[in-house]
């Protein structure tokens, strides 16, 4: 008996290595942006802190002003770096 291995057709294999690249890819994109909306509102609550501290203001004000400005620019740079189709 003879025992016949068969072998992938190029197109498949090509297929399937573009499909993982491609997820790749994307996932990486999208947990940069994550890191990126976590940076800018980390920053903003940071600097709104230290504003607070430095003026002496009972009611955090600043850092009320600047997490919501943070949140504000962190959604627009999300929507502005998603994909067009």
């Amino acid at each position: 008996m003879e025992n016949k291995e068969q072998k992938p057709d190029q197109g498949e294999v090509r297929k399937k290595l573009d499909d993982a690249s491609r997820k790749t890819s994307s996932y990486a994109q999208y947990s940069s942006i994550a890191f990126q909306m976590l940076g800018t509102i980390g920053l903003g609550v940071w600097g709104g802190m230290k504003i607070d501290e430095w003026s002496g203001n009972k009611f955090p004000a600043w850092t009320v002003i600047l997490s919501l400005t943070a949140i504000g620019t962190s959604l627009y740079l999300f929507i502005k770096q998603l994909p067009k189709q």
